[in-house]
């Protein structure tokens, strides 16, 4: 079976890729881009176009690193001292954790890029076996007798954490939160283990070979049947489902020690650029750019979608309501149960 290209890990901070060697120290400049779980591919590419442009720009070599893990734990490793020079996370509660808790970052991180500092949108799908034997087609599928459901654990990951709001969402615009609550329920007694990140769960279901349905962001699922196989996997894009909307920042703190700042800041505009838009869509990020999202219109099929803002009152709302400890995610989530 053809495995997945998964990138090796490096002195525990997930090294991706040295775009350029030789110089002297002057004509250099090293970042840390530590993000979640599904961007690796992506920043492999964008890397390679942003030290090129850099280069050519400025003279100076670029050496960007990349580490990468669910969202939530790789925002408690910045506070806990990795000294990133971005983040490039998958929720915006995971940025505001840096803020509140290290102060490495500006509390109005959000107002200094475009889109709430948001370059690429995403949603969540299901990714069945080929055929879809089962016949999952939308949320109300995943919660029948026997159906087994893999998706991150929301209390570390980006992406379980957008596939529980999703879940969440649909219900409650059916019955409101009570019966939200009850679907959610019904729904992690049908989910047998909790990987820690993304990419773990998409290993789980096409590697291991749990599972009838994964939740996944979309470009993961894209990746997970171009990589396998369409002659494995199918994707299915479920009515409705939530914008899920993954955020980047410079650190304040960490680049003013470093001296890098410029680069720093440069990196993260230039996800914003035609360039940068057209390599999120490549990897199957939606550009918020409208006119690359245009010409990119046929991979993107289309998703009745709602916001956190809209549905759960803002990340804080909802962070503190669902997924703090003893939340609404500790009471209904019984392992084994």
């Amino acid at each position: 079976m053809k495995r997945m290209r998964l990138l090796p890990l490096a002195a525990g901070l997930g090294l991706g890729v040295v775009l350029a060697s030789g110089g002297t120290a002057l004509a250099q400049v090293k970042l840390l881009n530590v993000s979640y779980d599904p961007t690796r591919e992506l920043y492999v590419e964008v890397n390679k176009a942003f030290g090129a442009q850099w280069k050519q720009q400025t003279g100076q070599t670029v050496d960007i690193s990349q580490s990468h893990g669910g969202s939530g734990k790789q925002a408690r490793s910045v506070i806990d001292g990795l000294e990133a020079d971005v983040v490039t996370l998958g929720l915006a509660a995971d940025i505001d954790a840096i803020v509140e808790k290290s102060q490495r970052i500006s509390p109005d991180w959000a107002k200094k890029l475009p889109n709430h500092a948001t370059p690429f949108t995403s949603t969540v799908v299901f990714v069945v076996r080929k055929g879809n034997p089962r016949q999952i087609k939308d949320w109300d599928d995943l919660v029948k007798p026997g159906t087994i459901v893999v998706t991150p654990n929301p209390k570390t990951s980006a992406g379980g954490r957008w596939a529980y709001l999703a879940a969440w969402g649909v219900a409650k615009q059916k019955g409101g939160d009570a019966a939200a609550k009850e679907y959610v329920s019904k729904l992690y007694r049908n989910v047998p283990v909790l990987d820690s990140g993304a990419r773990g769960s998409t290993i789980t279901f096409s590697q291991r070979n749990i599972g009838h349905a994964l939740l996944a962001w979309e470009n993961e699922a894209v990746m997970l049947v171009n990589e396998m196989g369409k002659d494995k996997f199918d994707i299915v894009y479920p009515p409705a489902s939530i914008l899920a909307e993954p955020p980047v920042a410079v650190v304040d703190r960490n680049v003013d020690k470093h001296k890098t700042r410029a680069a720093a800041e440069a990196y993260l505009k230039f996800l914003y650029t035609d360039e940068g838009q057209a390599i999120g869509a490549k990897h199957h990020y939606r550009p918020t750019n409208a006119a690359i999202l245009g010409k990119n219109g046929a991979q993107f099929p289309k998703v009745k979608v709602f916001s956190v803002d809209d549905t759960f009152g803002g990340w804080s709302t909802a962070t503190k309501t669902h997924f703090a400890d003893g939340g609404v995610f500790d009471q209904i989530y019984k392992p084994g149960s």
